[in-house]
């Protein structure tokens, strides 16, 4: 079972802050997208082209349980594995940290959003629709929420540190 599991949405910072964390405490990183991608052999963008957005999402959602079944670190998941049911469900017995980002900072931070599927064809746009989507269910399977917006990561990252300790 993973230590912690870590979402948001695009821009969040879930990788970066999620390996400084992990290195904090002592205890492996894993990003699920990349897991995604080694078992594809291909970037999520690709498997979006060629597969399409649901096989990407079963995908994910496989990787997900089979991830929160063997890690024991910190895990990071795609901004999107929240959006599956049976994964909402495996996550209430985690502890999930959502990590919260605004509108502005994450437009600055996913920049033209080549490297994000969902994201591509109007970045604004998409983002917009994302982040009212998905932030309520971020809110809903969190067992801590940091703030990430006009931060450093290794200031997020210590206070997710400080607040996880007072946690435990």
């Amino acid at each position: 079972m993973p230590l912690m599991v870590i979402v948001g949405a695009p821009g969040a910072g879930k990788t970066m802050v999620g390996a400084l964390v992990a290195q904090r405490l002592g205890v492996q990183f894993r990003d699920n997208d990349a897991d995604i991608e080694a078992a594809a052999g291909k970037p999520i963008s690709d498997i979006f082209i060629d597969d399409g957005e649901p096989t990407f999402r079963a995908a994910e959602a496989a990787s997900v349980a089979q991830a929160l079944g063997e890690f024991d670190g910190v895990l990071a998941l795609g901004g999107g594995a929240v959006l599956n049911p049976a994964t909402q469900k495996l996550l209430a017995s985690h502890h999930v940290l959502y990590l919260r980002v605004g509108f502005a900072d994450a437009v600055r931070r996913v920049g033209a959003a080549r490297s994000r599927p969902v994201l591509t064809l109007n970045p604004r746009a998409a983002l917009r629709d994302l982040l009212a989507q998905r932030t309520p269910l971020y809110e809903q399977i969190a067992t801590l929420t940091v703030d990430t917006d006009g931060r450093r990561p290794t200031d997020i990252a210590a206070e997710v540190v400080r607040k996880w300790e007072a946690l435990r």
